[in-house]
């Protein structure tokens, strides 16, 4: 008996990191889900009900700028857009784009190809709610701390951060994915990132699982 082959996402981010390119696996993920010899796992009819129910309850102000990290399809930047709020959304797959363009056609938000690791100048400090759901997770432990500075780079003044992640009690552990352990929460804390609060909720899709769900908040900028 042959041993089990490893799935798509695997395969592929196996031959990146060989390549030296952590990044590099989505693209080719995506173009085989096109092509219709892969799927994506990731990918979901409806948005992440971590992110729903906490949206709904947040009750962001008017004429807050969003953008979702690693958006994939758009699925959960839809339902962000659905709640007034004014959404780009990014991937580093040019292909996952096309994706979410053609899903949504008449969709408000704002869908870009961008690489987290360099991000457009423009975004610097430039949304008030960022979302991090399950992009951390997929890229290798030796860069989530670029990624991390990455995500703060991207808040501005009095701005939330909303992290949600698989829940991991060994670094180091074989992946993608490789879930977040707490130190890996707190490590997107810093002296301008305030931890509001974390929770680790039971995953509704996934029976004995839970995720990480941590809001964390930038405050204003001083007056003098």
């Amino acid at each position: 008996m042959t041993d089990a082959q490893p799935s798509a996402d695997r395969r592929l981010a196996a031959q990146a990191l060989a390549a030296g390119d952590p990044t590099g696996w989505f693209e080719p993920l995506y173009a085989e889900a096109a092509a219709g010899t892969s799927t994506v796992p990731w990918d979901r009819d409806v948005a992440n009900p971590l992110l729903v129910d906490w949206l709904r309850t947040a009750t962001p102000s008017r004429g807050t700028r969003a953008v979702v990290i690693g958006c994939g399809y758009g699925t959960d930047a839809e339902f962000v857009a659905s709640q007034g709020i004014r959404t780009t959304a990014f991937d580093v797959s040019p292909t996952a784009i096309r994706g979410a363009r053609a899903r949504f056609p008449n969709s408000p938000v704002t869908y870009r190809v961008a690489d987290l690791l360099d991000p457009p100048p423009s975004w610097l400090h430039a949304f008030d709610l960022v979302i991090e759901s399950i992009t951390v997770q997929s890229l290798p432990s030796d860069i989530r701390a670029r990624a991390i500075t990455g995500i703060r780079d991207l808040l501005a003044p009095d701005a939330t951060l909303l992290v949600i992640a698989d829940i991991g009690t060994t670094p180091g552990t074989t992946g993608p994915p490789w879930p977040l352990t707490r130190a890996d929460i707190d490590s997107f804390t810093t002296p301008d990132l305030a931890l509001v609060r974390v929770e680790a909720i039971p995953r509704p899709d996934v029976s004995g699982l839970r995720r990480w769900r941590a809001e964390f908040h930038r405050p204003p900028r001083a007056v003098d």
